[in-house]
């Protein structure tokens, strides 16, 4: 039995599809109408997973790591090959009406369904007929988040005369309308620009820390997750690798710091140092063990007027880590 604290478990959650296999050529063809041959596609393999309520988790991974099979699985859109899924105390491919009010899947290739020729306030509308939101709670609700969300000026266009920023904004609005537990977030920011993408992740943030609902993201973009999700889980070739804080992941690849200096005019770096000069200012890759010996020097031998030391960029470690995971053998 779950616990209350407990909004997700899974076991030994499995998945494999089978696809069709023929040969090249015409006669192969033919031959594959009367007698079709298939292999076995392991998607996802023995996956477990248990997430409290309230938490915000990422699951992070390589393109065909298994990521969006198993969120289909716990949005209760695919049913495992193997093992059990339970959301909310309930198996999600059931998908009773009573399940289906307290969840919420997004994708951000499609974030918004629906008739485009709809506007966006018809389609909140229909949105709130289906899952009974009552018209006094709607009425909460859509002031909420036009205000978070800033869709106002969004609500009497139609669907398909949105950008795919505005699109973006509009179908998280169709999934909060109701007021879901637990949002199932696939991508929500591809595509995006800048500005788009910052005013999600604020709106996002806000929307979990206002009402405590349960949120699992996939994303490319690691700001996605470093900003929203304190715990992540790495999948890759549909096995669980990882499962903790984002900085116990990174700190697995050990990564030069990146020293960025400005000298004052005319001033040269040390000899023996080696830098790309960009815009004024000097860019050092320096190993972690040496970057304050480099430092002691830069400050001995030149005229320092300004100096930071950063972490090499997030993407850059999760590229190690996942080509490290496939040098590991399996």
């Amino acid at each position: 039995m779950i616990e209350t604290t407990q909004c997700i478990e899974a076991g030994e959650l499995s998945m494999t599809y089978q696809v069709p296999v023929r040969d090249a050529g015409l006669g192969a063809a033919f031959r594959s109408l009367w007698r079709r041959q298939t292999k076995d596609i392991e998607a996802i393999g023995s996956i477990d997973l248990r997430v409290e309520m309230g938490e915000s988790i990422g699951l992070i991974g390589p393109n065909g790591a298994g990521k969006t099979t198993l969120m289909k699985i716990l949005a209760g859109i695919l049913k495992p090959t193997h093992g059990k899924a339970r959301v909310l105390g309930r198996d999600p491919f059931d998908r009773k009406p009573e399940h289906l009010r307290q969840i919420a899947l997004v994708r951000g290739s499609q974030p918004l369904g629906g008739a485009p020729e709809l506007t966006v306030m018809d389609s909140l509308s229909y949105q709130a007929l289906v899952y009974d939101v009552p018209e006094g709670q709607l009425q909460e609700n859509l002031d909420e988040l036009v205000q978070l969300l800033g869709i106002g000026e969004l609500l009497n266009r139609q669907v398909r005369a949105l950008s795919l920023g505005e699109r973006m904004r509009a179908g998280l609005a169709m999934a909060l309308v109701y007021r879901p537990q637990v949002l199932f977030l696939d991508e929500p920011t591809i595509g995006l620009d800048v500005s788009a993408a910052v005013q999600t992740r604020a709106f996002l943030r806000k929307y979990v820390a206002q009402t405590g609902a349960t949120m699992i993201l996939t994303s490319h973009y690691m700001t996605d997750v470093a900003e929203l999700c304190p715990r992540v889980v790495l999948i890759n070739h549909g096995r669980k690798v990882y499962d903790g804080g984002l900085p116990g992941l990174t700190a697995r690849v050990k990564h030069d710091k990146l020293i960025e200096v400005w000298l004052a005019e005319g001033v040269e770096l040390p000899p023996g140092i080696r830098a790309t000069r960009n815009d004024g200012r000097y860019e050092l890759s320096v190993a972690r063990e040496q970057v304050a010996d480099t430092i002691g020097r830069l400050l001995a031998e030149t005229t320092v007027l300004d100096l930071s030391i950063k972490e090499a960029p997030l993407d850059v470690l999760m590229d190690e880590i996942y080509r490290a995971d496939e040098a590991t053998p399996r």
